[in-house]
């Protein structure tokens, strides 16, 4: 009788782009696994049924993005506290008796890049300064809430999405006018740009930064290309930077351990891996 081998994967639409399956394979080599991370497009109108077929070929749990990680909650069995909260799920895991529980890593993944790439940082060294307020923004208020972040000010250019996150996520989060910027960094420790401003193909980043100051530590949920011109422009300013390659590697972590049973690491050979072309 042979044993099964252990398969994952990840589901979007379009999926040709992930790094996830570079990312979960040198975890599987690096360990000795004998398993598969597949990357899967998937229609919206398919989502359900493939969810309920992938455990009778073997998958243990998968990651969903772009555009099913609504979709994915809504289905669960089971759903983790801050997969609620936040509203989405990006990890899935399938259960004995049917059906899967939904979680969502990107918050873990988000603080859990920051804790390790900027020594002695705490959530709770001051206000933090967030701009945008769509999907990737609800993952990092909860885990910056959840870690002690004594307020989060928070511009978008529609101001009614920013005072939806705050009506969700409570008083200690304040809306700002977008390009309020003097406002919102006024003593803030941590400055976080979760819109694709700057991101390759999008447009620049343009808000004013002139109030940053040294001490300060700035972040960027975008990583092509790696140092973002908010990350230059903070910088400039005395900034500790971080990077957002970061975010996607450590939300992997919690998916890989539970279906491989493995011990997934961030390390520098896996930036270096999922950096090269």
């Amino acid at each position: 009788m042979s044993l099964r081998i252990p398969l994952a994967g990840v589901i979007g639409n379009p999926i040709g782009h992930s790094k996830s399956p570079r990312m979960h394979g040198h975890w599987l080599a690096r360990q000795g696994i004998a398993g598969h991370y597949i990357p899967m497009e998937v229609e919206p109108a398919d989502l359900a049924s493939v969810l309920e077929t992938l455990p009778r070929a073997g998958f243990a749990g998968v990651n969903v993005t772009i555009p099913h990680k609504e979709a994915a909650l809504a289905g669960a069995r089971r759903a983790t506290p801050r997969a609620r909260a936040i509203g989405a799920a990006n990890t899935l895991t399938f259960l004995p008796g049917g059906g899967y529980e939904a979680d969502n890593t990107d918050g873990y993944g988000f603080h859990a890049n920051l804790a390790g790439a900027a020594e002695g940082w705490q959530a709770q060294d001051g206000p933090v300064a967030v701009f945008g307020a769509g999907g990737a923004a609800r993952a990092i208020l909860h885990a910056m809430l959840e870690a002690g972040a004594p307020e989060i000010r928070l511009m978008n250019r529609t101001r009614a999405r920013a005072e939806g996150l705050a009506t969700a996520f409570g008083p200690r989060v304040r809306v700002l006018d977008w390009g309020e910027t003097d406002a919102a960094l006024k003593d803030a420790a941590t400055v976080v740009n979760t819109t694709s401003l700057g991101m390759a193909g999008q447009p620049a980043f343009d808000l004013d930064l002139s109030a940053m100051r040294p001490g300060m530590l700035a972040t960027d949920i975008v990583y092509t290309p790696l140092e973002t011109p908010f990350l230059q422009a903070a910088a400039r300013r005395g900034a500790q930077v971080v990077d957002g390659l970061g975010m996607l590697l450590w939300q992997g972590v919690p998916g890989f351990n539970r279906w491989f049973g493995g011990d997934a690491q961030v390390t520098a050979d896996l930036r270096a891996l999922m950096l090269a072309p």
